[in-house]
């Protein structure tokens, strides 16, 4: 069910922060569903099934839909449902945010050198990155990240802001948002589960490196800020 538009009755409210409460008409699956929202909702509305909420049985697994306008992450999700009784044993959302950033650095020479690296998880070289958490902003998530996963204190370079939308597998919808950050130092302390290795290469080199469209496209931009060319 899970990125299917579907059509549902709204029956009420869970909560005061527009968590409502319905069943999918229309079909043959009648089953009741929550529905999240940043405006008021009544009578009939179709949405799409962002979210399953996983009990411990399949029978306590609850879907979550959104107005087809709609996005909302996993920390939206599990705030949203923080306020009610609703159990669970974890949350599977069809959509996925991450930031990071394009980290340089200049060498001895003054030659830039962008850090890549590569994930536990990752065939592919890229940039450093991590899930943004309920409330925090996209900076502040890249921030984190970079620090958690490099040990490196960054500092973002104003006017830089790069997304990369892609569906890896399945109905999973990621979004990147990558930044321009320069480090003061090379040295890398890796957080061994989420990073494999990392290098500091040429921009040039990088962008033969790199193998998502979206890498090399951010990449590029990067090279026309600190090259000029």
């Amino acid at each position: 069910m899970l990125g299917k538009t579907v059509t549902i009755e709204i029956f009420g409210t869970l909560s005061e922060k527009y968590l409502y409460t319905g069943q999918i008409v229309g079909g043959r699956d009648l089953r009741q569903v929550y529905i999240i929202t940043n405006d008021e909702l009544h009578g009939v509305i179709d949405c799409t099934i962002i979210a399953a909420a996983i009990g411990e049985l399949s029978s306590k697994t609850r879907l979550i839909a959104a107005p087809a306008d709609e996005v909302f992450y996993e920390p939206e999700i599990v705030e949203r449902l923080r306020m009610t009784s609703i159990s669970y044993k974890k949350i599977s959302c069809i959509y996925e945010k991450s930031c990071g950033a394009v980290i340089y650095r200049y060498n001895e020479k003054n030659e830039p050198r962008i850090l890549l690296v590569k994930n536990h998880n990752g065939k592919c070289w890229t940039f450093p990155k991590g899930h943004i958490e309920n409330g925090e902003k996209e900076e502040e998530t890249a921030l984190r990240e970079i620090m958690e996963e490099t040990g490196l204190k960054v500092e973002i370079i104003p006017g830089f802001r790069r997304i990369s939308s892609y569906r890896p597998f399945g109905k999973i919808r990621k979004t990147a948002v990558f930044f321009l950050a320069r480090a003061d130092k090379s040295v890398v302390s890796m957080q061994p589960s989420e990073i494999d290795y990392y290098l500091w290469v040429s921009i040039d080199e990088a962008l033969k490196m790199c193998r998502h469209e979206n890498d090399i496209k951010t990449l590029t931009d990067v090279k026309k800020i600190i090259t000029g060319t």
